[in-house]
């Protein structure tokens, strides 16, 4: 495995059959390798991207304390037979300073994690369009997790016509439901212990789904095992339409994305599952309950 910090140290893809990207800001747990194994089964080469990208942090403080541990990450990458580890400077990926041109996500900035978080998903998809271009993949996985950004990404590809196609890999979570985050860590045991609750809820929406009901009742099932926690502060608990990533109305009918933002503590965390309205067959696409 080699690691390089300049994009001109990658190699050209001329004799590769099939390269696949994973973009990480480092501090990697099973969540990241399960996508590094998706990207290892669909393609010849495998870069993986570690850059903590300043434009995705509102918070100062939260950029500052997120987590940098670049050799241990090095070291699950190359058991896991990753090519190539891209670890650029600031300096590589912002050559003159803050940008001037950065990507727009246009009207998923407005609702969920946009609103709550703003100019995120501008910054996700400036830094995402400009590893797509120095690493110069055939295919770039993302998790489900980040519902949102995924959605976001996809539309950036879409309406930008990019030579790229964006896989998705399924959430993975521990044994008692929680799903896998670098944000984990920050939690004490009994705040873990609160946090599941998050997967509580959207297992209890799901099947709410699944029976038959509508959109406000499957919210309303969640929210009730949410309330059960008083700990854990809820930004929001809501109904995402799988393409737009905008609010449905209360009598769609179709897949949908029921996602979760809640603060456990000083911790944020994020949570979704993919089902379906109006269709007993739930798609549980956001990864396993």
């Amino acid at each position: 495995m080699r690691v390089v910090t300049r994009a001109c140290e990658l190699g050209t893809v001329d004799g590769v059959r099939s390269r696949a990207v994973v973009m990480t800001m480092g501090a990697l747990h099973e969540g990241h390798l399960a996508l590094v194994r998706h990207a290892r089964a669909t393609a010849d080469e495998v870069v993986v991207t570690i850059f903590v990208n300043p434009l995705q942090f509102n918070d100062p403080a939260d950029l500052e304390r997120y987590p940098r541990t670049l050799d241990a990450d090095c070291r699950l990458l190359e058991a896991e037979g990753v090519d190539v580890v891209y670890a650029p400077s600031d300096a590589e990926v912002y050559p003159g300073g803050a940008p001037i041109v950065t990507v727009s996500a246009g009207a998923i900035n407005d609702v969920f994690e946009g609103a709550a978080r703003p100019g995120h998903f501008d910054g996700v998809l400036t830094i995402v369009l400009k590893l797509l271009h120095l690493t110069r993949p055939h295919t770039a996985v993302f998790g489900a997790k980040d519902a949102q950004q995924v959605i976001a990404v996809q539309t950036m590809v879409r309406d930008f016509n990019l030579p790229v196609q964006i896989a998705v890999a399924p959430t993975v979570r521990d044994d008692d439901g929680l799903a896998k985050s670098s944000r984990n860590v920050f939690l004490s045991p009994p705040q873990r212990t609160d946090a599941l609750v998050l997967s509580r809820a959207l297992l209890a929406a799901d099947a709410a789904a699944g029976s038959g009901a509508a959109v406000p009742e499957v919210l309303a099932a969640g929210m009730t095992v949410l309330d059960s926690a008083p700990a854990v502060a809820v930004e929001y608990f809501a109904a995402l339409h799988p393409v737009s990533a905008q609010p449905v109305a209360e009598d769609y009918r179709g897949e949908i994305v029921i996602a979760v933002a809640a603060q456990v503590g000083a911790t944020r965390l994020i949570d979704n599952v993919t089902t379906r309205i109006g269709n007993s067959d739930a798609a549980h696409q956001g990864g396993t309950l």
